[in-house]
């Protein structure tokens, strides 16, 4: 067994307690790592791997970084997802007894992060905790960087999953045991983020339990909070104080939108680049506050469908855009504004320095400049803005506390003194007067001892080694007083002295200058604690400054981009009158975009069938309508002439196809499994988008897939449903099928080319000009002429037929002969014995039959024919 050093028997040791992280030993000025550790780190953060003798026969493999620049290394690894426990040394080496004692006193983590470049500054970084009980799901999601906390329930798993990718996390705590399995299983499917399976017994939440923990009835929802609760503790040692409210939200009161309609309609990023620009966020988010950005995020993920709630938003954006000079006064002083919900969570956390706090009375001394903009305003401002209005708290005592004891200008550094004005605290000034006296003292014996010697060149110095010393010159050594002047040091071209009044004040000054560096360390931390006390109404007040950010900026966007007000109803309709893309007209530069109408309601026109061909506008216009329904639920205005809302709880959308490679689950699969949550999780007030309905198959069981689907979403669900196909024999439906209505995207045919108009028309069409599409993108004119003629002899030979729709009722079989066409036989010419089997074969249920009775069966009917 090998032998080791004491030091790295220590090092072993504390390493066997966090096996999963990389483990940062401080060791003077550097921290080192070794072993598996050394190897790992040296790759991901490009620095030299060396090694080390342990006490071992071979050198074990080191690498390390200084201390004064463990950050950058530290964010490196973060954003990689590594976990990383610091080591520090706990005890001064002057006085340790062997081994220098050292404890982790933090572990970072991906969620867990504080401060630094991983933190982006529009964007949450959350912690998220999973757990199952019998009949559902529990979510605890936690941004340690501003305290905020969300928990809630969830009735299947994929809503679960929507939830999960709704907060982005950066990790995935799952507590094990009973169907741990199965959450893992679906986080690594979401995109594989940081997951922390989780012992049983991991960690313990002090005593000092939060009181809306303890307070909670539902025990999943309390194993939840607390497993993510102590997974802080354990990592950050000790309990995480700014963390003391609870939003414990219900999912059915926001819309739900599964994480596969999220990305089809580019609500946070485009499909393809995963870029912002391009999406929804990208053409909303103008905040100008770090919070304003967070939350316009979080409605834009959980539209609303509470009718009044939505009124309340919408009252504030017309507010805003009908008094166009506050809003824009407005906007200007929130510029100034920093982030206030970080701010407080470091004030609170301890981590917070001088300049900290500095932002944070420039951030507070904007409330009253806000407040004096609606102090005329009485009677005209919405309920929902009046409201956070007359609850603004200006926090004068804490800009008060801050202006009379932080220096404006204070070093980032707590331990490099000028942190506190003078006037705050009487030692602290007295000790600042002794430091100043001694160092005017130390000017004036320089310019005593330059007349006295005659050595103009003389001059006093200090460094940490020697202290203060006069230095001269060796030219001018022969002026020097021996009598008086101790050689301290020699030089390469002048040699350092001492004397005994030097020496005498160099022990005032530092003393003085020691005690004043520790007292106002201690006088500023005495000072954030104060401010730390009032970190509820810091939150409140950062609440408020967000939304009037957000609602500020809907109102300017709307200015910009021609929005109007949604009239929003409890009626499950839409009456769209010019409706337009939102992100698209926006990126449009010399091209108008062409505006559409939609009219869905839950009689007439609940089910819009759309023909048509490839390039002209289907897809555009599905998700427009999406967009708008989303952005007048969120309190946003809309591009459109006029909008009436019906308030949708639910939006489904199937636009765009891939293979999931990694699930081994080919492009029609994908869509199956899509489709198989709308039919199954939609309700009457839900919308769907299918884009290209029973692609990816045969045709007729394309088809097939098709009409059933359409007839299951029409009769069963009776759902609002926009369905796009190139299966133009679908258009018959129509005539069957209560509610369904047939569009197209119009084109002009000239001089054989093909126009795309982008103008959604009334009726079917027979062409979907695939051919034409071809063409365009270059095929070979061989091909194209080719395909020309095979296109007419398919026509030719196969006459468009749609089967007879057929009503679903509850566990009722396919039969395998719906859709045949009644007979028309004349009994005068036709033997009687064909009818008979016609008959038998109408009424055999061939689907509860076993293989050998369906064979024996057809032998029978065989011999009846002969």
């Amino acid at each position: 067994m090998a032998r080791y050093t004491p030091m790295m028997e220590q090092y072993l040791a504390i390493k066997a307690q966090y096996q999963d992280a990389f483990l940062f030993f401080r060791l003077g000025d550097f921290y080192e790592l070794f072993f598996e550790d050394a190897v790992l780190a040296a790759r991901e953060l490009e620095i030299t791997l060396t090694g080390r003798d342990a006490g071992v026969d071979e050198r074990i493999p080191m690498c390390g970084v200084p201390h004064h620049s463990v950050d950058n290394y530290l964010q490196i690894l973060l954003r990689k997802g590594y976990k990383i426990a610091i080591c520090e040394q706990v005890e001064d080496p002057k006085e340790a007894k062997g081994v220098v004692r050292r404890e982790v006193v933090r572990v970072l983590t991906p969620g867990t992060v504080m401060e630094g470049p991983i933190l982006l500054e529009k964007e949450n970084n959350y912690l998220v905790a999973a757990t199952t009980s019998e009949d559902h799901y529990a979510l605890a999601a936690c941004d340690i960087s501003t305290g905020q906390m969300h928990a809630a329930r969830f009735k299947t798993l994929e809503q679960l999953a929507g939830e999960i990718i709704s907060y982005q996390p950066r990790e995935i705590l799952i507590q094990e045991g009973r169907r741990s399995e199965e959450l893992e299983k679906l986080c690594s499917h979401l995109g594989g983020r940081n997951i922390q399976l989780i012992d049983g017994n991991f960690g313990q939440l002090d005593q000092q339990e939060n009181q809306w923990v303890s307070s909670l009835e539902d025990s999943s929802l309390k194993q939840t909070i607390n497993l993510l609760l102590n997974y802080i503790n354990a990592t950050q040692k000790r309990v995480p104080k700014h963390i003391q409210e609870l939003d414990l939200y219900q999912a059915e009161k926001y819309m739900f939108m599964d994480p596969f309609s999220k990305r089809n309609l580019e609500l946070m990023e485009t499909v393809m680049e995963k870029n912002k620009v391009g999406s929804l966020l990208w053409y909303l988010d103008h905040t100008v506050t770090a919070m304003g950005a967070r939350l316009i995020r979080k409605w834009m993920d959980k539209p609303l469908i509470v009718k009044t709630e939505i009124e309340e938003r919408l009252d504030a954006v017309q507010y805003f855009v009908e008094n166009m000079f506050i809003r824009q006064q407005l906007r200007e002083n929130l510029k100034s504004v920093y982030d206030l919900e970080r701010l407080a969570a470091r004030v609170s956390y301890g981590n917070a320095n001088a300049k900290d706090l500095i932002n944070l009375k420039h951030s507070l001394l904007v409330v009253p400049q806000i407040e004096d903009l609606f102090l005329n305003e009485e009677g005209k401002i919405p309920s929902l803005m009046a409201n956070m209005l007359t609850e603004l708290d200006r926090c004068e005592d804490i800009v008060d506390l801050i202006e009379r004891s932080i220096e404006e200008d204070p070093p980032l550094s707590l331990k490099d003194g000028g942190l506190i004005r003078d006037g705050f605290n009487d030692f602290l000034d007295k000790l600042k007067r002794v430091s100043r006296e001694g160092k005017n003292w130390i000017a004036a014996l320089e310019q005593q001892e330059r007349e006295a010697t005659g050595v103009r060149s003389l001059k006093i110095g200090y460094n940490k080694v020697f202290g203060y010393y006069i230095e001269v010159t060796k030219a001018n050594l022969a002026s020097v007083p021996i009598e008086r002047y101790e050689r301290k040091q020699t030089l390469a071209n002048a040699e350092r002295f001492v004397t005994p009044e030097l020496k005498e004040q160099e022990a005032l000054i530092l003393d003085a200058d020691e005690q004043l560096t520790d007292l106002e360390y201690k006088v500023f931390t005495e000072i954030r604690e104060q401010v730390a006390i009032h970190l509820d109404r810091l939150q409140k007040l950062s609440r408020q400054v967000a939304a009037l950010d957000v609602l500020s900026t809907m109102a300017q966007v709307a200015q910009e981009q021609r929005l109007v007000r949604p009239t929003i109803t409890n009626q499950s309709s839409l009456h769209i009158r010019e409706g337009r893309h939102p992100v698209v007209e926006k990126v449009l530069k010399e091209e108008r975009f062409i505006a559409n109408d939609t009219v869905m309601d839950q009689s007439s026109n609940r089910i819009l069938l759309i023909t048509g061909p490839n390039m002209a506008g289907k897809s555009t216009y599905m998700r427009q309508l999406a967009l708008i329904v989303i952005m007048a639920q969120i309190g946003c205005f809309v591009p459109a002439k006029e909008a009436e809302i019906g308030i949708t709880d639910r939006i489904f959308t199937r636009i765009g196809a891939a293979d999931d490679l990694v699930g081994g689950q080919s492009t029609f699969m994908v869509e199956m499994k899509d489709i198989q949550l709308m039919t199954t999780q939609a309700t009457p007030s839900s919308l769907v988008i299918i884009d290209e309905i029973g692609r990816g198959t045969s045709t007729h069981d394309g088809l097939s897939i098709a009409q059933a689907v359409i007839e299951y979403l029409q009769q069963t669900v009776g759902c609002k449903s926009i369905i796009s196909t190139h299966f133009h024999e679908l258009a018959i439906l129509e005539e069957s099928l209560e509610g369904l209505k047939n569009y197209h995207m119009a084109v002009e045919e000239k001089d054989n080319n093909v126009i795309f108009l982008r103008k959604l028309k009334r009726g079917a069409t027979s062409e979907s000009y695939g051919i034409y599409c071809a063409k365009v993108a270059g095929l070979p004119n061989e091909v194209i002429d080719r395909a020309q003629e095979l296109l007419t002899s398919y026509r030719e030979a196969t006459p468009s037929a749609v089967p007879k729709p057929q009503d679903y009722e509850v566990s009722q079989q396919l039969d395998l002969f719906v859709g045949m066409k009644e007979p028309t036989i004349e009994t005068d010419k036709t033997d009687k014995r064909s009818l008979k089997i016609i008959k038998e074969l109408r009424e055999i249920d061939l689907v509860n039959m076993t293989p050998l009775q369906a064979i024996n069966y057809l032998y029978e009917l065989k011999q009846k024919t002969k």
